[in-house]
């Protein structure tokens, strides 16, 4: 931790201004992000008519590159195959169970949304819209006839606006209009927006700020918010601010944040796999790719001619040909929710830490190209910076919803999350419009809840979070929502009622943040490496400057990436440039506005 000092703290407040502005202009009209300069590419010109695309993954980055294969290079859907290791597709954007199901409903995440999200809007608005939830005309008068339309007008007639962001130890709303900031965290702050990703390089976020700054209004909401521990990246929290800096003068109520109908595997996945079938696109499940053969032509050059596939279900083997000329390979190289695993009400969640077979084939890559493919070893083993749990919890009875809604006063879909600062688990949890899945019946609402530190004892339960089942987890959550039910009437009878008709999964998640992780630049590569004529890397693990992981927007992109470079489109099929509405004036001065609270 950096000491604090005593002269910053004692700056007179317009001093404070002062520095705080000119900072801001440095930040702005400087660049700091780091640039590759590519090397002269290799990359052959190809035919879309006969060019075949394999994809090593059905995630969102795998599903977005076929979609612009499609749309923007014109390779028929009937050239494209997804192969998937799991049964399911979507990869981290997931959703299942029914109400049938003894254990109910499971998400293992969800997933904010943001106007800044170019590229992922773009793919929606190709998607066609899939039972649109409202039925009824939009307000300009036209049918909803993609994901994108049915997304906008979804959040058009359901506004974020959270009115118990977060909550003390005695279960009081906390006053979240002031970011609770000393000079020297402001001090602090804007350093950290102009100092370089170079000159952070390997730090933490805890070397880049004193003790005060982890006890203020905003760390607590931008910690939730976006997942980080004080552990993680410096270079990843800047790129964060830089990248949500709209979003500083309203964090308290995440008006910003914009949602889908359902969880984002009924209204993204599903819309999207759906569109891609009809255009004629394989997908095989349960089958692994478990390394890939090489054209060794080139020394210098990294080309797919083989592909080992392996079935998951009889352990079959086959090794898949390809033309190494003309066909493509799209790689998702990591997964964030790589050895995720479930519980049950009775049973904790199991603790697996051995990788699943995208990070083992991003190491089998790497071996064979170690200055082209990264270094997959700095994510993994690193397992108490990059985990956390969470927990889905299903209610067939109103009782619950009814008494946070009287205490919040948001109806759920209106609210966000609800942090307990003060507990020992930093617990959160957030009620999303109901309902959740396309197959949820009207009598059963679904929730999420998650926490970052798991490896201490509840407040109300004396186990740490990682050896609770899903039963002591909601008697966790239930013991930090007691003041606040009971201020609104809740009795005995609905303890009761709520605890017998309640059911909770608890899910633990190895790799959750290992994007987070502190890293020289040189451990994800670029979606497409200089010496790559064939291969693209289209996950949270490849590297694309000045973008913010953890979002759907950064696979999107990188799907964007890789089809354009891999095809040589032109410049009008690139992807558009990151937003950046934080260095505008307007912005810029609502900001310093945040900062000054």
């Amino acid at each position: 931790m950096p000491v604090r000092s005593e002269s910053a703290s004692n700056f007179g407040f317009s001093h404070v201004i002062s520095s705080t502005t000119n900072m801001i202009a440095r930040a702005v009209l400087s660049n700091h992000y780091h640039r590759d300069h590519p090397t002269e590419r290799v990359i052959p010109e190809r035919d879309p008519a006969t060019t075949k695309a394999w994809m090593v993954g059905s995630g969102i980055g795998c599903l977005a590159s076929a979609a612009f294969l499609i749309r923007d290079a014109g390779v028929p859907g009937e050239n494209i195959t997804i192969f998937e290791e799991f049964g399911v597709h979507g990869g981290s954007l997931d959703g299942s169970g029914s109400a049938e199901d003894p254990r109910g409903y499971v998400i293992r995440g969800g997933r904010m949304l943001n106007l800044s999200y170019l590229c992922l809007y773009d793919l929606c608005k190709w998607i066609p819209a899939y039972e649109p939830y409202f039925k009824e005309k939009i307000s300009n008068g036209e049918d909803i006839k993609t994901v994108y339309d049915e997304i906008m007008d979804f959040d058009e007639r359901i506004k974020t606006e959270a009115h118990a962001r977060l909550v003390d130890a005695e279960g009081n709303k906390i006053d979240v209009t002031t970011m609770g900031f000393d000079n020297q965290d402001r001090l602090d702050m804007l350093a950290m927006l102009s100092i370089s990703e170079e000159e952070l390089g390997t730090k933490r976020i805890d070397e880049c700020f004193s003790e005060h700054y982890f006890t203020t209004n905003f760390w607590y909401m931008w910690q939730t918010t976006f997942a980080f521990k004080p552990c993680h990246s410096a270079v990843e929290f800047k790129r964060y601010l830089h990248r949500f800096a709209h979003e500083f003068p309203r964090i308290e109520t995440l008006a910003g944040v914009d949602r889908t109908v359902y969880n984002q595997y009924d209204s993204i996945v599903l819309p999207l796999m759906n569109h891609l079938k009809s255009l004629g696109v394989k997908f095989v499940p349960l089958t692994k790719v478990a390394d890939f053969e090489y054209d060794r032509t080139h020394p210098h050059t990294m080309t797919v001619k083989a592909l080992k596939l392996v079935k998951t279900d009889s352990g079959e083997e086959e090794t898949l040909e390809i033309d190494p000329v003309n066909d493509l390979v799209f790689f998702t190289n990591g997964s964030m929710t790589s050895s995720a695993g479930l519980g049950d009400m009775d049973t904790p969640a199991p603790i697996k830490l051995e990788p699943d077979g995208t990070f083992q084939l991003w190491e089998n890559v790497s071996r064979e190209f170690p200055t082209l493919a990264g270094n997959p070893h700095n994510f993994l083993n690193r397992f108490e910076e990059a985990q956390w749990m969470s927990f889905t919890v299903t209610l067939r009875d109103p009782t619950f919803l009814r008494l946070n809604e009287m205490w919040t006063t948001n109806s759920p879909g209106t609210g966000a999350l609800v942090t307990f600062k003060d507990s020992k688990w930093r617990l959160s949890y957030v009620i999303a419009k109901q309902p959740h899945f396309r197959n949820q019946p009207e009598d059963v609402a679904v929730f999420w809840a998650y926490a970052l530190h798991t490896d201490v004892e509840g407040d109300y339960v004396a186990k740490p979070m990682r050896e609770c089942t899903g039963r002591e987890m909601f008697e966790e959550l239930l013991g930090h929502l007691k003041k606040p039910f009971e201020s609104v009437g809740a009795t005995d009878a609905d303890w009761e009622t709520i605890r017998d008709t309640t059911v909770v999964v608890p899910c633990m998640m190895p790799m959750i943040t290992s994007m987070f992780l502190t890293r020289t630049h040189e451990d994800r590569p670029p979606v497409v490496p200089h010496g790559s004529t064939n291969l693209a890397f289209v996950s949270q693990f490849a590297e694309i400057p000045d973008d913010v992981v953890f979002t759907v927007e950064y696979s999107t992109r990188a799907a964007r990436i890789a089809v354009c470079e891999l095809m040589s489109l032109d410049e009008s099929k690139l992807p558009p440039p990151i937003y950046k509405a934080g260095h505008s004036p307007a912005y810029l001065i609502q900001s310093l506005k945040s900062f000054m609270s």
